[in-house]
């Protein structure tokens, strides 16, 4: 039988809402996975006290699906392996420096931590030696924020000692303590602040703003890896655009091309917004992919660099000619000081320098830009995403724009439908039918196959084995 400890006082859910509170407070019993009630059964049976605690709390609280489950027991983490063994589960040591194990049943992992007071942080990331703590409230008084201290049990009830339901209910990210002693310990608690604000749609607090702001050169400690995946997280989440406005200011440490982005006024008919709120639009209405949402955030960058402006008609106008090919420098730039996926750094480019091009929603016209992209559908979808997003964040008469996003997206689907050729391995001839004419192996047989694939996309030859031959005979005889 577990013992409870008689220090702690649990309370009930009798959440109510604040009248225009941010957030909505779930009320009754918790939902948790089965794996997580089974944890807490084993830990309490080896005589220990289990909590669920931090995000998956919170999560739940907010009626969010609730995915990674963390455990804190007054167990030593040789203890809790030893019981999980016996139960049959995995268990790995991830983290047992600082009291941290990893139990995985049917493929699926729990973060199981002993209760732990943090010692100095030297590095700016790490604690440099942790001690037991004698109490949950002890172990919940080192975590980052409010809304992440809280500790539940489906018996028990909850344990918030600071606020931190309050805070949920009001829709607000504040520190645990004091902010700049937060910072200071773990400078990417500010990139996870900004997060959360993105993904929860929540504000953050005054003083634990300020806090941020004034430690945000401590990113400079913080590896390259983890900058990128808060990043990424942030931009991915669900109030992007408010968090984006709200958190330039602490971004630009680790993306400082968002400096001239912001109050970059586009003096032109077709915005209403500078560059940076343009582009927080645009992020905001893609699809919460990394892929979509980088290019989101990349494809305008380049406009501060390239605008100037002429009269026209006795008015200045605007203009940012050329800003594509400046914002993929960019985007590359950034891509290569953080380290994204190979497959972001060879995509996302694509997706900025082709964002503006027009493609009518035709048949030629689709595959000939499948062309261009390598015959990627998924790059053609993708573009369409950004094309419909960046109507959408302009003018409001632009807005039609977007619905011609989306019968460009459907022509693609015609295209795919019909099995229409729009690359080379389509065709129906080869390169050894083009050497068979007599042309040599080499790159005239590309320049053939080329100028084939052009014929067919203009519909100037069907994509029929005789009728290409002939072309490509008269293609070859004509060199």
């Amino acid at each position: 039988m577990a013992h409870r400890n008689p220090n702690i006082s649990a309370q009930p859910f009798r959440f109510a809402m604040e009248n225009g509170s941010a957030a909505s407070i779930r009320r009754g019993a918790l939902p948790l996975p089965d794996v997580a009630r089974e944890a807490l059964r084993i830990l309490e049976e080896s005589g220990g006290e289990a909590w669920c605690v931090g995000g998956c709390v919170r999560d739940a609280l907010l009626e969010r699906p609730v995915h990674d489950v963390d455990l804190a027991t007054n167990l030593p983490w040789p203890l809790v392996q030893k019981a999980f063994r016996d139960e049959g589960w995995g268990t790995v040591e991830t983290g047992v420096a600082h009291g941290t194990l990893t139990v995985v049943r049917d493929g699926e992992p729990l973060e199981i931590t002993t209760y732990r007071c943090d010692g100095t942080y030297s590095d700016g990331r790490h604690p440099d030696a942790v001690t037991p703590a004698a109490t949950i409230e002890e172990d919940l008084l080192r975590r980052d924020f409010t809304v992440n201290a809280l500790a539940y049990h489906p018996d028990r009830g909850i344990i918030d000692p600071f606020g931190g339901a309050e805070d949920i209910g009001r829709g607000i990210i504040r520190c645990v303590g004091d902010p700049t002693s937060r910072f200071s310990e773990d400078a990417l608690r500010i990139l996870r602040a900004c997060r959360f604000a993105s993904q929860l749609g929540f504000a953050i607090e005054k003083t634990t703003f300020d806090a941020m702001l004034a430690s945000k050169h401590l990113l400079r400690k913080v590896s390259g890896e983890r900058i990128y995946r808060e990043l990424e997280r942030f931009l991915c989440g669900d109030y992007v655009h408010d968090a984006l406005m709200a958190c330039v200011d602490v971004l630009a440490f680790v993306l400082p091309e968002l400096v001239a982005m912001k109050g970059c006024e586009q003096v032109t008919k077709y915005h209403i917004y500078d560059v940076l709120e343009h582009t927080a639009w645009v992020v905001q209405h893609t699809p919460p992919e990394p892929l979509q949402r980088w290019s989101a955030l990349f494809h305008d960058m380049g406009k501060p660099a390239a605008a100037f402006f002429e009269k026209r008609d006795g008015e200045l106008v605007e203009h940012f000619y050329g800003h594509a090919a400046v914002s993929v420098v960019l985007a590359e730039g950034i891509m290569r000081r953080l380290p994204f996926p190979a497959w972001l750094r060879r995509d996302a480019p694509t997706l900025v320098r082709t964002h503006d091009d027009v493609v009518p929603a035709n048949s030629r016209a689709v595959r000939r830009m499948l062309g261009r992209l390598g015959g990627r559908t998924d790059l053609f979808e993708a573009l369409c995403d950004i094309k419909r997003a960046d109507a959408l964040a302009q003018a409001p008469f632009c807005a039609p724009r977007a619905d011609e996003a989306e019968e460009l997206r459907s022509a693609l689907h015609e295209v795919l439908a019909a099995e229409e050729a729009f690359t080379v391995k389509q065709l129906a001839i080869s390169g050894n039918d083009v050497m068979a004419l007599g042309v040599k192996a080499g790159p005239e047989v590309g320049r053939i196959l080329d100028a084939a694939l052009g014929a067919v996309i203009d519909e100037r030859v069907p994509n029929e084995r005789e009728a290409l031959l002939a072309f490509a005979r008269s293609v070859a005889s004509a060199e």
